[in-house]
């Protein structure tokens, strides 16, 4: 269970986050620049709210009042971004093993060659990423993050740069870690479509701020909703 209570003011607006998310995916959805990235990078450290605290199963990330910040390795949260950020030097195998490596053989959950199975990267594994497709190189993506056993994976919109048939060829594989692996996910998405494959328990961001949190199908015709489905940049499917 994540609980996220922060204040961050930004250049364009001030981000309140008031929710708890205790679903095995939580989507994050709202217009460009309604504070959506910015709420993952709150959660994995790569920003520091001004104030409030973010807590992941009962162990607190960030406290103000406390004095709590923990650095970004030390969180076990894992990031996928929108570009897969692969180290073009390494092959598919060695970008996969790059945070497991770093583990102690206790806190390591999953072993490379089943999530390689799991993500069918097996006979990609000696490639380097400039001889991988895109929808391959965010496989690895996902395969690297989930390889360091994080108790949440954060997905700031991983299929926004493939296109329909890439998406709908990634979108099982997202499935299977929601299903099959189990980790709790934080997934941010401009389509509703996309995000109602793997979860109907959203949260409605504008301007940094939560219009509504909860079954799409229960906050879809809110008053303060309706207008966010029409917004340019947004994505209805």
């Amino acid at each position: 269970m994540l609980t996220l209570r922060v204040h961050k003011q930004l250049a364009e607006f001030t981000l309140e986050v008031d929710v708890t998310c205790a679903h095995p995916v939580t989507a994050i959805f709202g217009p460009s620049g309604a504070g959506k990235t910015t709420i993952l990078n709150l959660v994995s450290g790569l920003m520091r709210p001004d104030s409030g605290e973010i807590t992941l199963e009962d162990i607190p990330l960030f406290h103000a009042e406390k004095g709590i910040d923990l650095p970004p390795e030390q969180r076990r949260v894992g990031h996928v971004f929108q570009d897969d950020l692969l180290f073009p030097h390494l092959s598919a195998r060695q970008n996969l093993a790059y945070g497991y490596q770093f583990l102690a053989p206790s806190e390591r959950k999953f072993h490379p060659d089943a999530i390689a199975d799991l993500l069918e990267l097996t006979a990609l594994l000696d490639r380097r990423p400039a001889l991988l497709s895109a929808g391959e190189r965010q496989r690895v993506a996902l395969g690297r993050a989930i390889l360091t056993s994080p108790k949440l994976l954060l997905m700031d919109e991983p299929l926004a740069a493939l296109d329909r048939e890439l998406k709908d060829r990634i979108m099982p594989y997202l499935r299977h870690i929601r299903t099959d692996l189990g980790i709790p996910m934080l997934y941010v998405s401009h389509a509703v479509g996309e995000i109602l494959q793997l979860t109907e328990q959203v949260i409605a961001l504008n301007r940094g701020r939560v219009l509504a949190h909860g079954n799409f199908s229960s906050i879809a015709h809110q008053a303060q909703i309706l207008p966010l489905l029409k917004t340019r940049g947004f994505e209805g499917e």
